[in-house]
């Protein structure tokens, strides 16, 4: 599988589709609005494209998704520009991006160990349960993520080939399992994966929102069997398809086009 990916990463490098125009753009806005579809967001993907584009709203559709589309593309944005910068990973760098995840649908969170502010990228101060599991005592939250920052701080400079596509589903797999927010842990997690390709120069990781179930195994999965080579090589197998779907985008666009009359 691996070598299915250096492959089509090869193929899909050499074709120069990262050159077309307004292309990393595209891919970003793709990539919002499949990351919000697996939260529940209502907008489609040519929705979120107009949206983002336009800032033209969909008939019918809830505000708060249209907020949550609008967030997510300003944090990657954010993600993007740190990453261009060589920002190192710190926990107030990660408060930040789900700051921004959160800006306009978080609120207020009170609770008997005190309140905190989901749109403020505050770190929870209560217990969470989802999905039969429940996610680390908050009172531990601070000091995950503190060790998750100095590991991939550790790492982050001195990876290469897999390696970074590893470490990318590692940070991904590690945060939304510490999961230190009220709110908007996936979709923060899923961003600093791609602040890891993005600090390497290479493309985007997307997660299809119509293998969302596939994706919830594997972190599970990954958990239970302690082996971080199951989440691994579940972004490795996004990826595959990923590449795939773009080089047959690409191979269909040359081809040719023939006039209809």
């Amino acid at each position: 599988m691996w070598d299915k990916l250096h492959i089509l990463r090869e193929e899909y490098i050499n074709q120069r589709i990262m050159d077309s125009i307004d292309y990393e753009k595209f891919c970003m806005i793709s990539i919002v609005y499949n990351s919000s579809k697996i939260e529940g967001c209502s907008l489609s993907e040519t929705d979120t494209k107009v949206l983002l584009e336009n800032n033209i709203t969909a008939q019918g559709k809830p505000l708060t998704d249209h907020l949550m589309v609008k967030d997510h593309y300003d944090a990657f944005l954010k993600v993007k520009q740190d990453a261009i910068n060589k920002r190192k990973m710190s926990v107030v760098f990660i408060k930040e991006v789900n700051a921004m995840v959160m800006k306009s649908t978080g609120a207020i969170t009170r609770t008997i160990s005190g309140d905190f502010d989901t749109s403020k990228g505050d770190l929870r101060l209560a217990q969470v349960y989802v999905d039969k599991k429940y996610f680390p005592d908050f009172h531990k939250v601070p000091d995950l993520l503190q060790n998750l920052v100095d590991h991939v701080n550790a790492r982050i400079d001195h990876v290469s080939g897999d390696e970074i596509i590893k470490l990318a589903a590692d940070i991904h797999y590690n945060l939304v399992n510490v999961h230190p927010f009220g709110d908007g842990n996936g979709r923060t997690s899923r961003l600093l994966m791609n602040y890891i390709q993005l600090y390497h120069h290479e493309p985007l990781i997307k997660i299809f929102t119509e293998d969302r179930a596939e994706y919830i195994d594997s972190l599970n999965e990954t958990e239970e069997k302690e082996d971080l080579t199951i989440f691994q090589d579940f972004i490795c197998r996004q990826q595959i398809k990923f590449y795939e779907s773009e080089l047959n985008k690409f191979s269909n666009g040359k081809s040719g086009f023939t006039l209809l009359f």
